[in-house]
Parts: C-alpha cells; sequence; structure tokens
C-alpha cells in the first residue's frame, strides 16, 4: 500500500494547512517506517498556514483594528497598548456575549487550560494525571511510552520547530523514563 501512495504522490507539489511543519514531515516519516524514501526536494510545498499568517497580523494593532474597527495610535506605549487592550476585550466580550461572560474567573478558565503540561499544549495530562501528546502520529499515546517504543521521536522533538519550553518539559519526561 505504502508503494501504491508513493507512486501516487510521485512528482506531485503538495499543499496543506500547516502542512509544511506537520503533514509533510509526518508523511516522510511514515514513508521511512515502510522502507521508503520520499524525497520532498524539487517540489512546491504550500502551506496555507503560512500564507494566513504571513497576511493576518497577529498583532495588538490587528486585534485593535478587528475588533475595534480602529487604527492604535502610539502602538507600543504603554498607555495605548494598555487602553487597546481593553477596548478589545470588551469588544471580544461584546461579539462573543453567548460565549464569553465578563468574570475574571470565567476568562481566567477559559483563556488557561490546566490540562496542559507544556505552554504550547503539545502535551497533556489525561484523566489519569499521566502526561500524553496532544498531536501528530502519537497523539493520546503516553510520552514514556512513545520514549520507550520509538526513542527518535524525543530526537526529532528536540531538533523540530518547538518551544523551549515544550523541548524542556520533553527533555524531563524522558529523563524521568530513564530513570525508571
Amino acid at each position: 500500500m505504502a508503494n501504491d501512495v508513493n507512486h501516487y504522490l510521485n512528482n506531485v507539489d503538495l499543499a496543506g494547512y500547516n502542512s509544511n511543519r506537520f503533514d509533510v514531515p509526518l508523511l516522510v516519516d511514515e514513508f521511512l517506517r515502510a522502507g521508503i524514501e520520499f524525497d520532498i526536494r524539487g517540489r512546491k510545498l504550500i502551506d496555507v498556514q503560512h500564507i494566513f499568517h504571513k497576511m493576518e497580523q497577529r498583532t495588538l494593532s490587528a486585534a485593535y483594528k478587528f475588533y475595534c474597527n480602529q487604527e492604535l495610535i502610539d502602538a507600543h506605549s504603554a498607555e495605548a497598548d494598555v487602553r487597546a487592550t481593553y477596548e478589545v476585550l470588551e469588544a471580544q466580550l461584546e461579539r462573543y456575549s453567548d460565549q464569553l461572560q465578563p468574570d475574571a474567573a470565567f476568562l481566567h478558565a477559559f483563556c488557561n487550560n490546566s490540562k496542559n503540561v507544556d505552554l504550547a499544549g503539545r502535551i497533556v495530562y489525561d484523566d489519569k494525571k499521566r502526561e500524553v501528546f496532544n498531536f501528530g502520529k502519537y497523539k493520546g499515546r503516553l510520552v514514556t511510552d512513545v520514549f520507550k517504543t520509538d526513542p527518535s521521536y524525543y530526537d526529532w522533538m528536540l531538533k523540530g520547530d518547538f518551544s523551549r519550553d515544550t523541548k524542556q518539559v520533553v527533555t524531563a519526561l524522558r529523563l524521568r523514563e530513564r530513570e525508571n
């Protein structure tokens, strides 16, 4: 079956959403596991998420424009940023009144996932308070089990485009797994 998929994808360009950081590396890795070298050299890789992030800013100024329909004057000055942040929050509460509550405890719970082990939420606690992957081919699997059965996954994460916090968490889990 892997040979059929490889033949089907022979010399085609690839596109997807977050595909350059997730799908393409996963595809290459899965082919390698099947003993097939899937060469992406010479292919065009189009990542729609990358286009989205390049074209639509993720800044306070952009949020202010989106939610308040105004340009942020004196961006990055403390007073302007605080005022704009407050106005954006007010606009969000109004726009999403059916989903948000104007209550600090509710907004804290909404903004924070207490199941996250790392800040990015790549690793989360399961119902038994054990660390599991929250992404990729091992999503839902215990981190320590994955490191036992596929130690190269740890190396892949350390070399990958993950935050330092995520890398510190997986390193601590890896060391804990080795001690046991």
